[in-house]
């Protein structure tokens, strides 16, 4: 049963003076109303026929991909990760489509609802999605990026899109990258350092999007002190023949689990670089418990003890001379 735009936002909004729908947050909310096709204004522009398909639990993962210019890393993608929605998902079933585009070969690309898709892979649920065809790269786009909003991006997500940013000259510096994302430019910093360091490094923790800045920021400073052999041997550390480090943490929660993955990746650095031989003292010890030096340079300290007066005029009166 199609669902005329009117209709739609008539439902969506109370009013009848809506002529469409302008975002894919809108169509998933005609899906209250069990709509099998429903009309997209996408990006403003165009006006789009979506159908509602179910897609077996059986054929998701093969059936459908996930659109390539998605800022989301679907790596990253666990069951911690999904946690939010996966509970309610194996409960309930899916309760809002996502929204796809048909390729060449006949399989479905996903542009909104990357996290919904994995979810109903790990749950072995059937993948309700809207599904249009002729939908151009730069509408994809724009589906997939508004989709990214419901979830916000990991700092490795977002210093990847930064860094796309530079690249292309959409900005000059960080300064104004800043500006254009609206954040501070100390959380830019932090992101385009997030987005320098490897998959198989973040995919150690539960959850990527736990890792903070100042977490990130220290993970960037120690993998980088580390020769590109250390490099790659803590890499294999990470992801362990066991599989990623946190599947060995025994702690409860996300926040403990990556508090403890992070402490795990510290004491592996360490252990890589080299091992400093103790400063030698500078100080000389001239007699035992009562009087020693330290020599710097030219320069030259003296240090006593258990000194009385007339011991100190002697000693004093001998350096005048010696220096003078």
């Amino acid at each position: 049963m199609a669902i005329k735009t009117s209709d739609l936002n008539a439902k969506l909004f109370g009013k009848t003076n809506k002529r469409r729908a302008t975002t894919p947050v809108e169509a998933q909310k005609a899906a209250k109303s069990q709509a099998q096709v429903i009309e997209l204004a996408v990006a403003g522009e165009d006006l789009v026929t979506f159908e509602l398909r179910k897609i077996p639990a059986k054929d998701v993962s093969s059936s459908t991909v996930v659109f390539a210019e998605n800022a989301r890393e679907q790596s990253f993608l666990t069951e911690h990760a999904l946690s939010d929605i996966l509970s309610t998902l194996r409960d309930r079933g899916q309760q809002y489509p996502a929204v796809g585009r048909v390729v060449e070969g006949g399989k479905i690309e996903v542009l909104d609802g990357s996290r919904r898709r994995m979810s109903c892979i790990l749950a072995k649920q059937d993948f309700l999605i809207y599904v249009a065809e002729g939908i151009n790269t730069k509408h994809a786009k724009f589906l997939s990026d508004v989709a990214n909003a419901h979830k916000p991006l990991s700092l490795y997500e977002r210093g990847k899109e930064m860094q796309a940013m530079l690249s292309r000259g959409d900005v000059a510096d960080q300064k104004e990258l800043a500006k254009v994302c609206q954040c501070s430019e100390a959380l830019v910093s932090g992101a385009l350092k997030a987005a320098t360091l490897p998959l198989e490094l973040l995919q150690a923790y539960p959850s990527v999007s736990e890792i903070g800045r100042p977490t990130v920021v220290k993970l960037h400073k120690l993998y980088n002190a580390l020769s590109e052999e250390e490099q790659k041997t803590l890499l294999k550390q990470c992801a362990g023949e066991q599989g990623a480090a946190w599947t060995r943490s025994t702690a409860l929660g996300v926040s403990r689990m990556t508090k403890e993955v992070t402490e795990l990746i510290e004491v592996w650095i360490e252990d890589l670089l080299p091992k400093k031989e103790p400063a030698k003292s500078l100080t000389t010890e001239l007699v035992k418990g009562r009087a020693s030096y330290k020599r710097k340079g030219s320069g030259l300290t003296l240090s006593l003890k258990k000194v009385d007066d007339a011991l100190m005029e002697d000693i004093l009166e001998y350096i005048s001379q010696k220096v003078s």
